[in-house]
């Protein structure tokens, strides 16, 4: 019988603490310790039950574990994976892969020719849901695509903002840390985006960053798609509030954040409610659709992504999200902010 990879979590906030549950269920890998040199990881450590070490340096001095999840603040994801770099030991990045364009690609030119394997945590990739909505797009079963319609509104509470001030900060917003998933799931349904027009505003926490997004958007294959983000208001129109993939959510299992529409028929997600016309010679609106919701199941995806992590440290696959992934992602949201500030539509530049 295989070993179990002997994972380490660097940082043990919010999804520090849900990666250790994910690893401590995992039937291929164990926790091989918390590093974070904040006073409260101690406990966190002792809890699991394993060594803790207050920096990355401390850690490798003590052995080499065979991965490092990074879920730290964001500005300190690039130093910390160059770290694991250095020391050739393999390394999810929790998304974003960088707090910057520019210190994403620096991450790129260093991972080049490199021999250990990388991956960003966009656990959304890993998901049975996502996973449905591709192959759907893919069959034909909509046509040409046309138009995707998305949102991502919801409420963070006044104590997600205390626990963490630099949430309150420019790269703390919703487009950073929550838009970013959009673009990825949008990316994979819909192809490349390729421009972007944006209007933001944080005219209700008056923070020095968004609380609220409007965004246009266009594909690479002609594909024209509109989002709207919050995260300030009632709403359960979101991933984490329809998904029902994690259970820590009030869920509401008749709402929908994607509506993607074809020449044939539109589908929408994670309801998975298809509406498509019988006959391409004679659609209309006058023409009733053929409805069906499609069978799904549902999984955990950052599960998911703990085992696919192990499988990449085994050799066994390569990186469903890599690196350069993460950074073309950070392209779209440059880009995003740019359209925002200028008041403007933005070229987003092709993955490099």
């Amino acid at each position: 019988m295989t070993s179990k990879s002997k994972i380490a979590m660097l940082g043990a906030g919010l999804i520090g603490r849900q990666h250790i549950l994910r690893i401590q269920a995992s039937p291929s890998c164990e926790l091989a310790a918390v590093v974070d040199p904040a006073p409260t990881a101690r406990a966190v450590a002792n809890e699991a039950g394993v060594p803790y070490y207050p920096s990355l340096a401390a850690l490798f001095a003590a052995g080499r574990p065979d991965g490092v999840i990074i879920g730290t603040p964001n500005a300190l994801h690039v130093q910390q994976a160059l770290e694991c770099l250095a020391a050739g030991v393999p390394a999810l990045i929790e998304k974003p892969v960088a707090h910057t364009l520019a210190e994403g690609e620096r991450l790129v030119r260093a991972l080049d020719g490199a021999d250990v394997p990388f991956l960003v945590g966009h656990h959304r990739a890993h998901s049975p849901i996502m996973a449905l909505a591709r192959e759907v797009v893919r069959s034909g079963r909509l046509g040409r695509l046309v138009a995707v319609s998305g949102s991502a509104m919801f409420c963070k509470p006044d104590d997600y903002f205390a626990e963490a001030p630099w949430r309150r900060e420019p790269g703390g917003g919703p487009v950073l840390i929550n838009m970013i998933h959009e673009i990825d799931n949008l990316r994979a349904l819909c192809g490349e985006i390729v421009e972007v027009q944006a209007i933001m505003s944080n005219a209700v926490r008056g923070y020095a960053v968004e609380d609220t997004a409007a965004l246009a958007l266009r594909f690479d294959g002609g594909v024209l798609g509109t989002f709207l983000l919050s995260d300030t208001a009632a709403s359960p129109r979101s991933w984490e509030q329809t998904s029902q993939e994690n259970k820590a959510y009030a869920t509401y299992p008749d709402e929908d954040c994607y509506i993607l529409a074809g020449t044939m028929g539109s589908l929408a997600v994670p309801t998975m409610r298809l509406r498509s016309y019988a006959d391409a010679a004679d659609r209309s609106w006058w023409k009733p659709f053929q409805t069906e919701a499609l069978d799904l199941r549902r999984e955990d995806p950052l599960a998911l992504q703990i085992e696919h992590f192990a499988a990449v440290i085994r050799g066994e696959a390569a990186p469903l999200v890599s690196v350069r992934d993460g950074v073309q992602n950070l392209r779209v949201v440059e880009a995003i902010g740019r359209a925002a500030r200028e008041g403007r539509s933005v070229s987003v530049p092709p993955p490099a």
